[in-house]
């Protein structure tokens, strides 16, 4: 039986013993993972927690721990153990209705913001990460969240009113386009592009932990690009572009359904690690009926 983590060890102790099982469940980077929920435990942010590594640990604090690690022993993401994950310089409530934010739809965020906008569209919004960090960054846009999901509809709305952008922010229960209005002058989303196939594959901290909803998008992963791409020129201002994440391998069949379409300019951009991650298509003026 592994150790437990109980009310009077000190902080550091009861790291080691953390790092000792996550290694025995083979997480990944099971000393990050510790340190994290040790600061959760005590409430205290992880770049202060070697302060707190001396201390004893108090009942609470020592059953919070001992709960976490068991949870991460089990594969459950960090962000989901915690209830929250960074994203794009802000927090966001993580629940395990709604897709954990991943760093890489960062370079989503970093494209839309490259152009202006002031009225945009989030298809399959889930925590509301992308469309939230876009409004927080333009000051005068509005914008609407849309998802099938009525609980990640919630915690969409949840991280709009914790952000106060409550004002400028309409969440709504929509099947892609169903019961969205516009024009916006810019539409984003970061769709399910996991094959079926794939699915098998991945680690559980995905497969098991993410809803299958917003990740699997059936034999070829390129389901949900079709319906966003069909209608994408009813919902989208002249002038207006869409952007969407990819998968690392999809960039030339999104490409070509973004140019079926009637988008032009349409071009891919690489995030950090140099992967295709979102494809970019402009709606020119001139080509309006």
């Amino acid at each position: 039986m592994s150790e437990g983590i109980r009310a009077g060890l000190k902080g550091s102790d009861a790291l080691v013993i953390a790092i000792r099982r996550l290694r025995a469940a083979k997480v990944d980077a099971p000393q990050r993972d510790a340190r994290k929920l040790l600061a959760g435990a005590l409430n205290m942010s992880t770049d202060r927690i070697a302060l707190a590594l001396p201390d004893v640990l108090d009942a609470q604090a020592a059953d919070r721990y001992e709960s976490a690690i068991v949870d991460r022993a089990r594969r459950q993401p960090v962000s989901m153990i915690l209830g929250k994950r960074a994203f794009f310089g802000r927090e966001f409530v993580v629940t395990k209705d709604v897709l954990d934010p991943r760093p890489e739809t960062e370079t989503l965020v970093e494209m839309a913001l490259s152009a202006p906008f002031a009225h945009v569209l989030d298809l399959g919004t889930g925590t509301g990460c992308i469309l939230l960090s876009l409004l927080a960054e333009r000051l005068d846009a509005t914008g609407v969240g849309a998802d099938i999901s009525l609980s990640a509809c919630a915690v969409a709305k949840e991280n709009s009113m914790r952000l106060n952008l409550n004002g400028r922010t309409r969440i709504i229960q929509s099947d892609w386009y169903n019961l969205v209005e516009g024009p916006f002058d810019q539409i984003v989303a970061n769709p399910p592009y996991v094959t079926t196939e794939q699915m098998v594959a991945l680690v559980p901290e995905v497969r098991d932990w993410d809803p299958a909803l917003a990740l699997c998008a059936g034999d070829d992963g390129l389901t949900a690009y079709r319906s966003i791409t069909a209608a994408v020129m009813q919902h989208l201002a002249q002038d207006g572009r869409l952007i969407a994440e990819i998968g690392p391998a999809q960039a030339r069949a999104v490409t070509q359904m973004f140019e079926r379409a009637g988008l032009q300019n349409v071009h891919v951009a690489a995030d950090l690690d140099g992967r295709d991650r979102v494809v970019i298509g402009h709606r020119i003026a001139h080509n309006i009926a």
